[in-house]
C-alpha cells in the first residue's frame, strides 16, 4: 500500500498558486486516496471506542480551575497526557503553552499545529459544578474549551495507537490566553518568539463544540480599559466635588451616541463598570472596560478616536482620565484559494457535513493576521451557555467531529506506507 505525501506548501509555492478550483480538485483525490486506507478506518473505530473514557477527562480537566492568567494547573493535566500518549518533546513554554510532537517521516516539511485554549473566562473562585446528568454534560467551560482540550488528546491518541506515521510532523499545543484578557497570548508568542514561527505550515485550532462551522475569518477586536480618578470626599460635606462615576457616565453617554455601521458590521459593548466604597462616599475612582468589535480595522479605529474624544471632552482640572489598551485582535481572513481551506470543504464533503464560513475572533486571528494558513473548528457533539455557569456540552455527534478532525489532519500532513 502506498502511502500519501506531505503537501509541501514552500515547493508549492515557488511554483507559484493553485487556482482555487485546482486546490479544489487535488484535496478531493487526496481525501479519498486516504479516506480508503485501513489504518484509517481503524483509527476511526478507536475514536469510537474511546467516547466514555473522553467523556471522564473532559469533566476531569473542566474541575480543574483555568482563570484569566491562572492556567498553570490545567497545563500540568495536559503536560501529564501528552507524556502518556508518548508524544516527543513534551514540555511548557515561557508563558505556559504545553507543547508535545509526533516526529514526521520527512524531515524537510514544515509543521501541522493542532492546538486548542486551557484557559477559561471564569475567575478565581468559581463554583465547578461539573456533573452529568443523562446524556449531557454540565458545568462551566464543559465545552468551551475541555471539549476542544479533549478532542485534541483524541487526535493524538489515535494517530499513536493506531502507529500512523505521518510525511510531515505534528506539533500539538495546549494554549493560554485565549479568553478575555488573555488577548491570545499564548498563540502571540507561538507565531512570535519561538522557534515554532518559522516551522508551522498549518495551523487547526480547535474551539468549542460542533462540526457545522470553519472559521476562517477572524474578526477583529480592540479592548479598552477608561479609568476616571478625582479627589474623593464625603457625600455631604464635601458635596460639589466631582464624582468619577457621574463623569464616567457622561462618557458612556457620549461614546453611545456614535454610529455603528451594519456594512461592514461593527459593535461595541461596555462589559464592566466599577467603583465607589459606600453609598456616602463620593469615590476616589471609577473604570469601565468597553469591547469594540468589526470586521474593518478602519471601524475600529474610527470607534477608539470616538471613546477617546469622548474622555478628553470629559476632563475638568480636579479629575484625571486615563483610556489604556488591554486588548487587541487583528482583523484577517483565508484566501480563498487556500490550501488549507480545500483540504477542510473536501474533508466536509466526504463526510456529508453542510458546513459554511464563519468570522469569529479566536486563536486563529494570529497566524491570519501574519498571511498564514489557518482555521478553527469544532469538536463535534453541540454545546450551549458557553461564558456561563449553565454551560453544557453533549457528546452525540462527537465522533464526526473527531473523525473529520483526524482526516483533515492526515490530508495535510500526508502518512506513509
Amino acid at each position: 500500500m502506498s502511502g500519501v505525501e506531505p503537501l509541501r506548501v514552500k515547493t508549492l509555492a515557488k511554483r507559484g498558486r493553485l487556482s482555487e478550483t485546482q486546490w479544489a480538485r487535488t484535496a478531493q483525490q487526496r481525501v479519498v486516496r486516504l479516506a480508503e486506507m485501513p489504518a484509517i478506518h481503524e483509527a476511526f473505530a478507536w475514536l469510537r471506542r474511546k467516547e466514555i473514557q473522553l467523556q471522564e477527562r473532559q469533566m476531569e480537566l473542566a474541575r480543574i480551575p483555568a482563570p484569566p492568567f491562572g492556567e498553570a494547573a490545567r497545563a500540568d493535566w495536559v503536560q501529564y497526557r501528552f507524556r502518556e500518549l508518548g508524544l516527543k518533546d513534551v514540555h511548557i513554554d515561557a508563558v505556559g503553552n504545553v507543547l508535545g510532537v509526533i516526529p514526521g517521516e520527512d524531515t524537510e516539511d514544515g509543521y501541522v499545529s493542532i492546538s486548542a485554549h486551557i484557559d477559561t473566562v471564569f475567575p478565581e473562585g468559581t463554583l465547578l459544578d461539573i456533573r452529568r446528568e443523562r446524556e449531557r454534560l454540565y458545568g462551566p467551560s464543559i465545552s468551551d474549551n475541555a471539549a476542544g482540550v479533549v478532542a485534541l488528546l483524541a487526535i493524538a491518541g489515535a494517530i499513536r495507537e493506531i502507529r500512523i506515521q505521518p510525511s510531515s510532523p505534528i506539533v500539538f499545543i495546549g494554549n493560554v490566553g485565549e479568553e478575555g484578557e488573555g488577548n491570545l497570548r499564548g498563540i502571540r508568542h507561538i507565531f512570535n518568539e519561538t522557534r515554532w514561527k518559522d516551522v508551522i505550515d498549518f495551523s487547526v485550532m480547535i474551539d468549542g463544540a460542533g462540526t457545522d462551522s470553519i472559521i476562517a475569518e477572524g474578526l477583529g477586536s480592540r479592548r479598552f480599559e477608561v479609568t476616571v480618578t478625582g479627589p474623593g470626599g464625603h457625600s455631604w460635606s464635601d458635596y460639589g466635588v466631582p464624582n468619577p462615576i457621574v463623569v464616567l457616565a457622561r462618557i458612556i453617554n457620549t461614546f453611545n451616541t456614535v454610529d455603528l455601521h451594519n456594512r461592514p458590521k461593527t459593535t461595541m459593548n461596555i462589559g464592566i463598570i466599577e467603583g465607589g466604597t459606600s453609598v456616602n462616599s463620593i469615590p476616589e475612582r471609577a473604570s469601565m472596560r468597553v469591547d469594540v468589535r468589526s470586521i474593518a480595522v478602519s471601524e475600529i479605529e474610527r470607534l477608539e478616536e470616538a471613546l477617546r474624544r469622548a474622555a478628553e471632552d470629559a476632563k475638568t482640572s480636579d479629575i484625571d482620565i486615563e483610556v489604556k489598551a488591554i486588548g487587541d485582535r487583528p482583523a484577517a481572513e483565508l484566501r480563498g484559494d487556500s490550501a488549507l481551506l480545500a483540504m477542510t470543504r473536501a474533508v466536509d464533503v466526504h463526510f456529508g457535513i453542510t458546513s459554511r464560513l464563519q468570522r469569529a475572533s479566536t486563536d486563529a486571528n494570529i497566524p491570519l493576521a501574519q498571511g498564514r494558513e489557518a482555521i478553527a473548528l469544532g469538536a463535534g457533539g453541540t454545546g450551549a451557555g458557553a461564558h456561563t455557569i449553565h454551560e453544557w456540552f453533549d457528546p452525540y455527534g462527537r465522533e464526526l467531529g473527531l473523525k473529520r478532525l483526524l482526516l483533515l489532519t492526515l490530508a495535510l500532513t500526508g502518512i506513509e506506507s
